[in-house]
């Protein structure tokens, strides 16, 4: 399923992506099924039994009740995730590009809930940042409590994948050896349109990733070129944390981001940055000043 948060007439929903002769269209879950709860991390908590009913709710529901996209507001799928963590040079073409050593282990950092916002929200530009840059990633989302978990078995526990953006302010970001501050200002962490359940991907390390700006494609790559894959991420992550139903794991961007550019792209306001990503669909956000 392609599971989404959406507004209607004013409240917040559990639905569901549909195809119907070439159209997207959205699907009320709680419409069909009033049992299941309103939102998908609160799903994901309810293990492969609420999955199966949500799916079984998507199967039952009439395609005459669909609702078109125009008519609803999509949200981040998870709008308040309890962790998300990120991944930083997890490709070879981006670390050179950064001038830095290829790493013999995961860098990991960390965004936080504030700077979360969905497809079609405004990324914001600081006043106090000249440097904002994109960079399109694929997100992992934990599906079931997660704890010292091996390589082989991790891939279970994922919930679901998405795209990310995760939005940079490369001033802030390098006045010191940590990152975060200059990654997690408001409306830095675009995710969506929806969350692709895990039982969709056969294989999340041969995905086709994709950002642009207008005509301009700005990174362009597969998840095949991993440095750390997904499988091995969820592992060395869960053997010092408990990872959550509903965290998010940002595994890395490629090469092609605004700062090594000659001369260096950041955004700037009217931009439009799209990242795509093959099977999950594309997150558009618009670019403006703060006020």
């Amino acid at each position: 399923m392609r599971l989404v948060s959406f507004v209607h007439n004013g409240e917040t929903r559990l639905g569901a992506l549909r195809t119907t002769s070439g159209e997207q269209r959205v699907v009320d879950l709680q419409s069909s099924d009033p049992g299941l709860p309103s939102d998908i991390v609160t799903l994901l908590s309810g293990g492969a039994q609420a999955l199966s009913r949500a799916q079984q709710a998507f199967e039952a529901a009439s395609a005459g009740n669909d609702i078109a996209l125009k008519d609803v507001t999509l949200k981040a799928p998870i709008p308040r995730p309890g962790k998300i963590i990120c991944i930083g040079l997890n490709y070879k073409d981006h670390a050179a590009e950064s001038n830095v050593a290829v790493p013999d282990y995961p860098t990991v950092f960390a965004k936080f809930a504030n700077c979360v916002i969905g497809p079609g929200e405004a990324i914001v530009l600081p006043a106090v940042s000249s440097q904002v840059d994109y960079e399109g990633e694929l997100g992992v989302v934990i599906g079931r409590r997660t704890r010292k978990v091996s390589q082989a078995d991790a891939l279970t526990y994922v919930g679901g994948y998405l795209p990310f953006n995760d939005v940079s302010a490369r001033d802030y970001q390098h006045r010191t050896s940590q990152w975060s501050i200059g990654k997690t200002f408001d409306t830095f962490g675009p995710l969506g349109p929806a969350l692709v359940t895990a039982d969709e991907i056969a294989d999340p390390q041969n995905l086709t990733l994709r950002v642009s700006i207008g005509d301009d494609v700005l990174q362009s790559s597969n998840t095949k070129h991993m440095i750390f894959p997904v499988a091995e991420l969820v592992s060395y992550l869960s053997t010092v944390m408990t990872l959550e139903p509903g965290d998010v794991i940002a595994t890395g961007t490629p090469d092609g981001v605004g700062a090594a550019r000659k001369p260096p792209r950041f955004l700037q306001p009217g931009d439009t940055v799209r990242v795509e990503i093959e099977h999950l669909g594309a997150l558009e956000n618009p670019v403006v000043a703060e006020a």
